[in-house]
């Protein structure tokens, strides 16, 4: 088994097609990769979730309230 010295550790951004760059000091050589940890910007589908239905029952709410506001105001204008 091939031991790793945690200097050698390095933490690297892929490009859009996850590809890394490694440095020319690994040109024209051969090189073992291993991903150890994968951490991803954007929010995972749970989470997506989740704020999908909180938007949807904020705008429920707001939406009732409005009605509310509305009526109150043309029960004004009848007046």
């Amino acid at each position: 088994m091939t031991k790793v010295d945690a200097h050698d550790l390095r933490t690297n951004e892929t490009d859009d097609r996850g590809r890394i760059y490694l440095g020319t000091e690994y040109a024209n050589k051969r090189v073992t990769v291993a991903v150890v940890d994968v951490e991803s910007d954007r929010p995972n589908e749970d989470e997506l979730a989740a704020a999908y239905r909180e938007a949807s029952e904020s705008t429920a709410e707001l939406a009732e309230q409005w009605d509310e506001t509305s009526n109150e105001a043309w029960d004004g204008l009848d007046e």
